[in-house]
């Protein structure tokens, strides 16, 4: 009887293992570009703000996480020539403090900045991809000593960049 039972369980077993089979299959193989497109131009990002240097931050952010993933994938400056194009927009530049100090000044900032990226397919004249929401947020201290101050501004923007290169980068190879 016991030995009826460990053979139904596994055949159970196996029959659930092997229904389970798609669940498993691995996931971001990044194929959501076409295959044509070999070629993919990222002009200077637009900045109409007047925040010092941010586009030159978030194209160069933008460049090395394409390189750094997608080997295959050549990167050009200029649109002509290309099978695509990818074009950024940082629309707002926005910090403020967010936690004060004993004496009121503010020693914790909040870095938001909202840009809009679009790629095009210049073979087929199509839009692969559209966002022109992108919402990034970031913090950084300052601190109290002012022996010792550092503006970490910069860095912090730099962080954003490569945050935000990450995730549009994700977001447009494995297609979510």
């Amino acid at each position: 009887m016991t030995k009826r039972i460990s053979q139904l369980a596994l055949f159970l077993l196996l029959g659930l293992v092997c229904g389970f089979k798609e669940c498993y299959k691995p996931v971001g193989k990044g194929e959501a570009l076409p295959k044509h497109i070999q070629t993919l131009a990222i002009p200077p990002f637009q900045n109409p703000g007047l925040r010092y240097k941010v586009e030159q931050r978030f194209t160069s952010a933008m460049i090395d996480e394409v390189l750094r993933r997608q080997r295959a994938l050549q990167v050009v400056s200029k649109a002509e020539g290309a099978d695509a194009v990818m074009l950024g927009t940082i629309k707002q530049f926005n910090y403020r403090g967010v936690l004060l100090d004993d004496y009121g000044r503010a020693r914790v900032f909040e870095v938001t900045i909202i840009a809009g990226i679009t790629v095009r397919d210049q073979t087929t004249n199509k839009v692969i991809f559209d966002n022109q929401n992108y919402i990034f947020k970031t913090e950084y201290e300052v601190t109290g000593d002012p022996n010792n101050f550092f503006n970490e501004e910069g860095t912090a923007v730099n962080r954003l960049a490569r945050d935000f290169a990450k995730s549009v980068l994700t977001t447009i190879l494995e297609g979510f």
